[in-house]
């Protein structure tokens, strides 16, 4: 432990507040309710062809079933941190939880499309403010380095592998009992989250006490992170010169603009700028918002090429995301949590995104007859691996030494980061994929006899050309890491400037 543990009365440093017995049990707690809000966004898209029937939904309105909660989710989320900070983390905690369960609930009983769109939202919501809470709960629980790396390694598994192990769970509640358990599975889990939470979690001081919510922040930044989440959305069904698409980057761009003038000037900032001014800061989320920008359209295009290319079912369709998730976990909490204590955070975070690229790289070999075992798999492995190395010191540098009243709206600004990557790799890498499939079967096509063998190998083309695109930005995410993220490993045992702040701030 910290040196700070010998001041029992006056004040101590941050890590002092480490030594709560029951830390490691609300760690459990804590990454539950993380589970649930990162699975959430894949766990319902294997499971949407069913809801799409039983629902009598539309082609052109199933996309809401994603990006209903998509948007809340991306829109919301540093309101969702400010106001962490100014209640308290355990509080929104539980509520986000509660809220969480009874939108899931009410979900998995839709008797109509719109009855599961306005549920998703709901979800979208109460992840919002859930997601912050959570982080933000480790981060102030968490603060002697060593027992920080081990901590961050689990939370850092779970965010990069839970959109994985949503396929899994979609694909097994999908095939044995039916799509509405994909929203139902919350409801128990949430449960257990809420009476370990009361039970093991504290909050720490140092939340806002007398501050005010800045209303005026929250309308420009969240309506601004909307309008560019649905721009995204958009123009994957749309495409990227349609009006409206236009129109939300516009109006999105604008906004965001609008946003960070006034917090240079309101009493009370929603996002305080030293926040993302601190270059390692801003360098962890540059990077996290590259890397998920490359990971999100992975995700999409392997779920269509195995089960419409190879003719997996939805259950061997999920359980081939397995050793991509095992990776993740092997890279974050025996690799990355033993090394960040050692090494600084870049020299796990650079090497990450090249293994994660050199992954991507060997999937743009795959074609309509590639087999799993000797071509996909090492690509997942790859890729696995190399996320499980970036996430980890990303969201344990983004949140080291900041100050407890501003940890909510900082997890908020690393989840942010993470949602808006999701949204701009899948529109962006998808509309990539399409159209370069579209290119192929017309240079291809010579008549209708070609097209059982044209069409699919157009297909698989176009996913290999966006596979090359995400190859790129994962590159990219390495330079920015390289470049910006210049932090020292912590050193044991001893507070640093950071922390000594936090302490008496």
């Amino acid at each position: 432990m910290s040196i700070g543990r010998t001041g029992e009365r006056g004040p101590v440093p941050a890590g002092a507040e480490a030594a709560d017995p029951h830390r490691w049990w609300g760690l459990v707690v804590i990454a539950l309710a993380q589970l649930m809000v990162v699975l959430d966004a894949t766990i319902v898209n294997i499971a949407l062809p069913s809801a799409q029937a039983a629902l009598h939904m539309s082609d052109g309105n199933r996309q809401w079933v994603i990006t209903a909660y998509t948007l809340a989710f991306g829109g919301l989320l540093l309101l969702g941190g400010r106001i962490a900070d100014l209640v308290g983390r355990k509080r929104t905690f539980v509520i986000g939880l509660i809220g969480f369960a009874l939108a899931s609930a009410l979900g998995g009983a839709a008797g109509s499309s719109g009855m599961l769109f306005g549920a998703r939202a709901l979800q979208g919501v109460f992840a919002a403010v859930l997601a912050p809470s959570a982080l933000s709960l480790l981060t102030t629980s968490f603060t002697d380095p060593r027992e920080r790396g081990k901590a961050f390694g689990i939370y850092g598994a779970l965010a990069g592998s839970g959109s994985a192990i949503g396929f899994i769970l979609g694909g097994l509640l999908t095939e044995y009992l039916n799509w509405r358990w994909c929203l139902y599975v919350n409801v128990p889990i949430a449960i257990i989250a809420v009476l370990g939470a009361f039970a093991l979690l504290h909050d720490r001081p140092g939340h806002g006490g007398t501050a005010r919510l800045d209303v005026p922040g929250a309308v420009l930044g969240c309506g601004g992170l909307v309008a560019v989440v649905y721009g995204f959305s958009e123009a994957e069904p749309r495409g990227w010169t349609d009006p409206l698409v236009l129109a939300l980057f516009a109006v999105g761009i604008v906004l965001l603009a609008m946003f960070v003038w006034w917090q240079n000037r309101a009493p009370d900032p929603l996002l305080p700028l030293h926040i993302v001014r601190d270059r390692n800061r801003a360098g962890c989320f540059l990077t996290m918002l590259l890397a998920v920008i490359g990971m999100f359209g992975l995700f999409l295009f392997m779920t269509y090429y195995l089960q419409v290319i190879l003719g997996y079912s939805p259950v061997r369709a999920g359980l081939g995301f397995l050793p991509l998730t095992a990776a993740i976990i092997i890279g974050s909490t025996q690799i990355s949590a033993r090394l960040l204590n050692r090494v600084a955070p870049r020299l796990l975070m650079v090497p990450g995104m090249l293994l994660a690229c050199a992954g991507l790289l060997l999937l743009t070999r795959m074609t309509v007859h590639s087999s799993y075992t000797s071509e996909i798999l090492p690509a997942l492995l790859l890729l696995g691996l190399g996320m499980g190395l970036t996430f980890m010191p990303v969201f344990a540098t983004a949140t080291a030494g900041v100050a407890p009243r501003d940890s909510g709206v900082t997890s908020a600004t690393v989840n942010t980061a993470q949602q808006v990557g999701g949204s701009i790799g899948t529109a962006l890498l998808n509309t990539v994929a399409t159209t370069s499939a579209a290119a192929y079967v017309t240079a291809h096509l010579r008549g209708p006899a070609d097209r059982a063998t044209v069409v699919p190998a157009g297909v698989v083309h176009g996913y290999t050309v966006a596979i090359w695109w995400a190859a790129a930005v994962m590159l990219l995410a390495a330079v920015v890491a390289g470049l910006m993220v210049t932090a020292k490993p912590p050193r044991h045992g001893v507070p640093g400037k950071a922390q000594v702040r936090e302490s008496v701030g």
